[in-house]
């Protein structure tokens, strides 16, 4: 009960001392405001980028892997690995020949960008992918309409053609597109399916895309047949061994002695994630040392006025001690003050960075969770203790006698 009526007096004390110095205690806070809106800030754009790659790379299936000339992070020895072979159709084929139906695979050639015409409507740099009829089992496509194209169609080359969510509302106008023919620069394809919407990858739409048979994309629109294969894990426990085999068999298909260096790579979801991660750790370390030094200006600033608080205040402190009051009691009082003023700051903070919290999410998918919060206002609570333990101790310290003599 005495702890308790110790508290209630310090809070009132201490909220009457900011009250009586409205402006000072405002511009006090201007430091720790800054510091919670950085914080707050940062926090909220990690978690958008974070949730936005999650978002994107769950595109690329944690359950395939990614058979190309290069891998997608390491970047050692360029000279090297330019002048590694293409990789071909018909190694993909007899990779598929050696897997057996163990594995779903499908050879693919990405990223021709093109011109799609329909009668009067024109839409430029579609991605263009060409893929096996065991495409769309790998990846998991959905269709609005349709089908994507058979073995059949892939063998015997056909001019046939799947359109992407934004390439069927852009050329047909919510008409339905398949069985019509379009013009892949100046080629004509018959329209067969019509995919759902699938979203973005990296910040590139995945529905700007047009879809024909690998066959058909390497004899009309590829000029470096270098083919990428993809092949889907059954069981992603065993993701692991499974990739060892496929290397044992692809370096097979490649000829590759023993002793010699791969002259591929497996790519694969992991391998990003975790390079992102990196990068993400880099980036938080930056902003918590721009954080810190901004809190540690604004916890300068919090002190320094509470030095001038203890000092306008002497003749106060001895009279306390000289009725009472104890070392603890004035150690608390004038503690509290400093946390009063902090959390003041970082409330100010957080409404701040509430209000730029609907800017920040038109760029990324952004939002200032329960977890933020917390941390900034403990952020703000840690400063105010620490930046006013020296003054409240000095204050604390003060001999009353002396106090009462001051002028």
């Amino acid at each position: 009960m005495k702890l308790k009526n110790e508290l209630s007096e310090s809070f009132r004390i201490a909220f009457d001392a900011i009250n009586a110095n409205k402006m000072r205690s405002i511009l006090t806070t201007l430091g720790i405001v800054i510091g919670v809106v950085t914080v707050s800030l940062m926090s909220m754009a990690i978690d958008g980028v974070s949730k936005s790659f999650v978002q994107s790379i769950s595109v690329l299936g944690s359950d395939i892997l990614y058979i190309e000339k290069e891998s997608w992070m390491d970047h050692s020895d360029w000279w090297k690995r330019r002048g590694r072979r293409d990789i071909e159709l018909s190694q993909a084929k007899e990779l598929v020949r050696l897997a057996g139906d163990r594995y779903i695979i499908s050879p693919y050639v990405s990223h021709q960008v093109c011109t799609v015409k329909y009668g009067s409507e024109s839409i430029t740099g579609v991605f263009m992918d060409g893929g096996s009829a065991e495409h769309q089992a790998v990846n998991g496509y959905t269709f609005s309409e349709g089908r994507f194209f058979d073995a059949n169609e892939v063998n015997g080359s056909r001019p046939v053609c799947v359109l992407g969510y934004d390439a069927v509302h852009s050329l047909f106008k919510g008409d339905s597109a398949v069985g019509k023919k379009v013009k892949l620069n100046d080629i004509t394809y018959e329209v067969i399916g019509a995919m759902e919407k699938r979203g973005t990858f990296m910040g590139f739409s995945m529905d700007n895309t047009v879809y024909v048979p690998v066959t058909r994309m390497l004899s009309d629109f590829a000029n470096r047949p270098n083919v990428s294969i993809l092949v889907k894990a059954p069981d992603m426990k065993n993701i692991d061994e499974m990739t060892e085999e496929i290397r044992g068999l692809m370096r097979k298909v490649r000829h590759l002695q023993p002793g010699e260096e791969d002259d591929f790579a497996i790519n694969k979801q992991g391998s990003l994630i975790d390079t992102f991660n990196k990068v993400n750790r880099i980036i938080s370390s930056c902003g918590l040392f721009i954080t810190g030094l901004s809190l540690f200006v604004g916890g300068i600033g919090i002190m320094n006025i509470m030095f001038v608080s203890v000092a306008e205040r002497t003749k106060e402190i001895g009279l306390r001690k000289a009725l009472g009051a104890r070392r603890r009691t004035i150690l608390l009082q004038f503690m509290l003050e400093a946390l009063l003023i902090c959390l003041f700051g970082g409330i100010i903070g957080l409404l701040i960075a509430f209000a730029f919290q609907p800017i920040v999410s038109i760029y990324i998918p952004a939002s200032i969770s329960l977890k933020t919060v917390v941390i900034a206002l403990l952020i703000a609570a840690a400063t105010g203790v620490i930046s006013g333990y020296i003054p409240a101790r000095r204050a604390a310290e003060m001999d009353p006698v002396d106090s009462l003599r001051n002028e």
